[in-house]
């Protein structure tokens, strides 16, 4: 099978074989995607009919892809309910066949992409979207590397799924996590088995994990990616990643979450993103005069550009927004400047051939693919159009909201709706769909009552 996007390459029977002689006691085989919400889904296959997939493919619903957080299918552009639900072909990507380290029994994994036409453009899997704006962004002839930092918190098991979250307590102390003890090394030897399974199962699952350290709350980590030049591997590693840690907490009778906001009084979790351009022969295009580095400046002028407008993908729901507040090292503005956390784009403190952009907008929760595609989106509108940024920030940005900023999903939608610059990069088709099913999301969302609500309200 050819893949339907440049930049995509599909698995084949060979890397199968190859993979099954290695592992010869493997007893299924997991087919799974990332959708919109980040929540892993797929099917389970006896590893005696698993070949034929790499063969044929595998066929799933197209609105798989078009879930909202919940589960259900909102019927986005008439995409679910109203067309009959139809089938796409799904098919493997290429190396990412691995074994599941932290299942009981022989378990293996396979990541899978929509590439079929049959009825509708497969543009409804953020991994082709991705796919379209990187083949859209060779033609600067610049070549992105990129890293992402993911952060998220470790939280006591849960008996129902709607308890509050609290912080976990550790087995070495038998203490419960508290307090802001950020680069606390105490605090990584008081998960320590945690960690280091994590660190085992992504060697054993190629996800290219380098640092682990505490971060500003109880219980919370951030672990770090190496940077490629492989922009769908780099979305794909942060997909797998959140996979592995949920499963490896669980085995250590924990719970951990990426949401944006679990504890309304602590620091959130974002997803940070390193990001820097090469020439043809190597060069880090940044690395000259940095900070009046031309090509830096309308990449950052770019991206100014367009936060605002792709705040929808950064920030993907209701809870995303109570992230950004003021003085929690959370951008509330479209600033940048070097060595400062305080900015949405920070140019860290490197040696010339490391010189990047940190994009600190996005959630940790959001959808990998969308946010990397919306960034190089950013920077090409930028580079295209030599847009200049506005002055660097030396000192505190985050005091200072901007009221042009959207601080909800609903005055995004609005922004993502009306932008010329992201329906051009991403397609209009693929922005109606994600606003309409967004939309959709946040109605059902207030069609419950909260218990707030009734908190507030019942004696009335």
């Amino acid at each position: 099978m050819k893949s339907k996007y440049k930049k995509v390459e599909l698995s084949s029977p060979e890397e199968f074989k190859i993979f099954i002689n290695k592992y010869k006691k493997i007893k299924y085989l997991d087919v799974i995607l990332g959708d919109l919400s980040g929540i892993i889904r797929g099917k389970r296959i006896p590893i005696s009919d698993a070949d034929k997939i790499f063969k044929s493919g595998v066929q799933f619903c197209y609105s798989t892809f078009l879930l909202d957080t919940s589960g259900y299918c909102p019927d986005a552009e008439g995409r679910g309910f109203t067309d009959g639900d139809p089938d796409a072909n799904y098919y493997p990507v290429k190396n990412t066949l691995s074994i599941i380290p932290w299942h009981k029994d022989s378990i293996a994994q396979v990541l899978i992409t929509i590439q079929d036409e049959s009825r509708y453009s497969s543009i409804v899997d953020p991994r082709n979207v991705l796919a379209k704006v990187w083949n859209s962004f060779s033609k600067l002839k610049f070549y992105p590397r990129v890293a992402f930092e993911l952060e998220f918190y470790l939280i006591k098991r849960r008996n129902k799924l709607d308890e509050n979250p609290t912080p976990p307590t550790s087995i070495r102390n038998k203490r419960q996590s508290q307090g802001t003890q950020v680069y606390g090394m105490s605090e990584l030897d008081d998960f320590y088995d945690f960690l280091e399974d994590i660190n085992r199962f992504c060697r054993i699952q190629n996800i290219p994990a380098s640092t682990a350290s505490s971060e500003f709350a109880p219980g919370q980590f951030e672990i770090n990616l190496n940077s490629t030049v492989d922009l769908l591997k780099a979305a794909d590693d942060s997909v797998l990643l959140r996979r592995l840690v949920k499963e490896t907490a669980i085995n250590h009778g924990y719970e951990a979450t990426f949401l944006s906001k679990p504890y309304l009084g602590e620091a959130g979790n974002g997803m940070h993103l390193h990001l820097s351009l090469y020439d043809k022969n190597n060069k880090n295009i940044f690395s000259k005069n940095k900070l009046k580095n031309k090509n830096m400046l309308h990449a950052i002028g770019g991206l100014q550009k367009t936060m605002y407008d792709s705040m929808a993908f950064f920030a993907p729901n209701i809870n995303s927004y109570r992230r950004f507040l003021p003085d929690q090292f959370v951008p509330v503005n479209s600033s940048w400047g070097p060595n400062n956390r305080s900015v949405a784009f920070r140019i860290p403190v490197s040696d010339q051939d490391a010189t990047r952009i940190e994009h600190r907008v996005a959630g940790a929760e959001a959808n990998a693919y969308l946010v990397l595609s919306s960034i190089l989106s950013g920077i090409m509108h930028g580079l295209e159009n030599k847009i200049l940024p506005d002055k660097p920030r030396i000192d505190n940005a985050c005091d200072n909201p901007d009221k042009e900023m959207p601080l909800n999903i609903n005055d995004a939608l609005i922004k993502l709706e009306n932008s010329k610059i992201l329906k051009k990069y991403l397609t209009k088709e693929y922005v109606k769909i994600y606003v309409d099913l967004k939309r959709k999301e946040q109605a059902s969302f207030h069609s419950e009552i909260s218990n707030t609500e009734l908190k507030w309200y019942l004696n009335l």
